[in-house]
């Protein structure tokens, strides 16, 4: 088990997360080790085009207004707790 980059939580499933999508060219850029709940809620909130453009760091991902709410709750919960991934309104309409 690992740290989570984002939310900080130790003892989770991480996953590898492209800070730049692969799709938007990131192959061989940076990576980062994400828990499952927080790589889950990034794809569900951002577009692989703004993951590339604006919030291709750790730290840029962090400030985001969109992300911030949902961090301070996940850090809170307990690594082995099963979490519900929720798409941004602004997501949904682009379907």
């Amino acid at each position: 088990m690992n740290v989570c980059e984002l939310c900080g939580r130790s003892d989770v499933k991480c996953t590898i997360h492209h800070l730049t999508p692969k799709e938007e060219g990131g192959t061989f850029k940076p990576t980062a080790l994400l828990c499952v709940p927080c790589h889950k809620q990034i794809h569900a909130l951002y577009t692989n085009q703004e993951l590339a453009i604006r919030l291709n760091t750790i730290s840029k991902l962090k400030e985001d207004d969109k992300i911030r709410r949902y961090l301070k709750w996940i850090k809170k919960q307990p690594g082995t707790k099963s979490v519900k991934t929720k798409k941004s309104n602004e997501r949904k309409r682009k379907k």
